[in-house]
């Protein structure tokens, strides 16, 4: 079988497995359980909390102890188990540990994939710049699917979008054993220091002021996607109280609606090659940054009536937000690092991004949101949030072009001569 459509149709199970709640938890937990905002954003920071430590740890241990595509099998199916189990918890405490095990086991397959798909394409004298962004493409497509089977079926809110999920995860880590073997690398190339020894080269990459203040930016771009992740789906949930607007479409199916964020993503994905050439990595996130603002800021404005095209044009606007910088970010990683030290550095990134950006804008999202946009009749002012959370990411965008001193030329040498 054709190495790329093996490759497509991993993609598609990976992100279909998230896609089919990672919407849709905001309204199960608020709608179906009424926990508060507090209680939610703690149980959403657990993807957080797991991703600091697991892609970190799995990037170690393909670098130098067991094949990637072996570890990635056993992470789905284990984390199928944990996604059986999810609709078992009755209270906020139950949930949060069984979706922190569930996290565990899902978080690394994000990057373990990346090393997976990098590895057979080298293997078979692929382009990987040129040719993962389409194959990387029909993951989203996967996430756009999920969406609509749980919208279609009236799954939003229900905990069946957890079974849906959990099925998928144990066909692709069934899948995932038949994937070309990736074997590790590191073992036999790195020299025996200390740090090698454990498998910790990657944190050295810290020590260049370019990967720094690449991680640093990452991390706080990381809490912008979990703010969308989180709040989208409810936001649009929210109107549901609202005569005027309860019978619209985004109402009735917010998860579709919110999938045009995928769909734009994919057209984006496409793109990632024609802007890194043309303007660089520095670029390509600083427009991943000034896309977050105009994100939250249309959805501050939006409404399902007469503002829906806002909304709309904020899901669009999505797909610039999301590949700018996670898709570009993980090619500028394999273009700029080792090979005995590509699978941790990946992880390092998906640390950085889905780890602490993720804890940081899960935790205080949640806090800031009980406490100070919470109105009376106990309604949210998603206005005051939106519109919050477009002002954290100019700030970002106006201080990065200030700190991230890096040239295009030397920066993307290796990615371009390929493009």
């Amino acid at each position: 079988m054709n190495i790329k459509f093996r490759l497509i149709l991993m993609n598609f199970m990976q992100y279909f497995v998230w896609g089919s709640w990672l919407l849709t938890v905001g309204a199960y937990c608020d709608h179906t359980k009424h926990w508060t905002f507090t209680e939610f954003g703690a149980i959403f920071s657990t993807m957080g909390f797991s991703a600091i430590f697991m892609p970190a740890i799995t990037g170690i241990l393909v670098d130098r102890a067991i094949n990637a595509e072996k570890l990635y099998g056993i992470m789905h199916i284990l984390g199928s188990i944990m996604l059986f189990t999810l609709p078992l918890a009755s209270n906020p405490s139950a949930f949060f540990w069984l979706m922190f095990l569930n996290m565990i086991f899902y978080m690394p397959t994000i990057s373990l994939s990346i090393t997976v798909a990098y590895s057979a394409l080298k293997r078979k004298n692929i382009d990987i710049v040129k040719d993962y962004p389409p194959i990387r493409t029909w993951g989203t497509v996967g996430f756009i699917v999920a969406l609509w089977t749980i919208s279609l079926t009236h799954n939003t809110t229900s905990a069946n979008q957890f079974y849906i999920s959990s099925a998928i995860a144990l066909v692709l880590g069934v899948y995932s054993f038949t994937l070309p073997k990736c074997p590790p690398i590191g073992r036999h190339t790195s020299k025996k220091s200390f740090v090698n020894l454990l498998g910790l080269k990657a944190f050295t990459l810290f020590k260049e002021p370019k990967f720094a203040i690449f991680f640093i930016f990452s991390m706080l771009l990381g809490a912008a996607l979990q703010l969308t992740n989180a709040y989208g789906t409810d936001f649009l949930n929210g109107f549901s109280s609202m005569p005027i607007y309860k019978d619209t479409v985004a109402v009735k199916h917010p998860a579709i609606i919110m999938s045009i964020s995928q769909i734009s993503e994919t057209m984006f994905i496409l793109a990632i090659p024609f802007f890194l050439r043309k303007f660089g990595i520095k670029y390509v996130m600083l427009f991943s940054m000034l896309a977050w603002v105009l994100r939250f800021g249309l959805f501050a404005f939006g409404d399902p009536d007469g503002g829906l095209w806002m909304i709309i044009l904020s899901c669009i606007v999505y797909g610039m937000a999301f590949d700018f910088f996670n898709i570009s970010g993980s090619l500028f990683v394999e273009t700029q690092t080792t090979p005995e030290i590509r699978g941790s550095a990946q992880g390092l990134f998906m640390m950085m991004v889905n780890g602490f950006g993720a804890v940081f804008g899960s935790l205080t999202s949640g806090i800031l949101i009980d406490k100070y946009f919470i109105l009376a009749d106990h309604n949210k002012n998603w206005h005051g949030i939106w519109l919050t959370f477009a002002a954290y990411a100019l700030v970002i965008a106006v201080v990065f072009p200030f700190v991230f001193r890096y040239k295009h030329t030397a920066t993307l040498q290796r990615v371009t001569q390929h493009i």
